[in-house]
């Protein structure tokens, strides 16, 4: 069985059907656990609230039912580990979003692979992070 943790954007996609078939063959395969952390939880439930994001996959199912009961997906939460992994985490060049580190330092942390369509979070590879570029791609139809 792999680990993943998926990045917001990740899961933005997935319900908008719009990601590269690998991607969302990853997410689907019942072998694989996908993880979220409870970041992205937080920034999608923004996102819907400011009508960034609409009509997502499921309608008017509530965020966290809809990633643990019908995605399958496991909440990890923010845990004292992840800060200190953020403490130590060294900042990269055009890349300051506080809640992207956090995610980050979740992912190596936990030792999950982490999947994002974010172009630097490859600038984290160097301090140990295994990350996979999903890709956007036409809405489905």
């Amino acid at each position: 069985m792999s680990r993943f943790l998926i990045d917001t954007n990740v899961l933005v996609h997935f319900l908008e059907e719009v990601l590269d078939e690998h991607t969302y063959e990853l997410l689907r395969d019942y072998a694989n656990q996908i993880y979220i952390s409870s970041v992205s939880v937080m920034e999608f439930i923004n996102l819907v609230q400011s009508g960034r994001v609409k009509n997502h996959k499921f309608g008017k199912e509530k965020v966290l039912q809809l990633i643990t009961e019908k995605l399958y997906f496991k909440v990890l939460y923010v845990a004292p580990q992840h800060l200190e992994e953020l403490e130590r985490l060294p900042s990269v060049p055009n890349h300051n979003d506080p809640n992207d580190r956090l995610i980050i330092s979740q992912a190596l942390s936990n030792r999950l692979e982490l999947v994002s369509s974010d172009s630097q979070f490859v600038h984290y590879r160097k301090y140990g992070l295994e990350f996979i570029k999903a890709k956007h791609t036409a809405k489905k139809k």
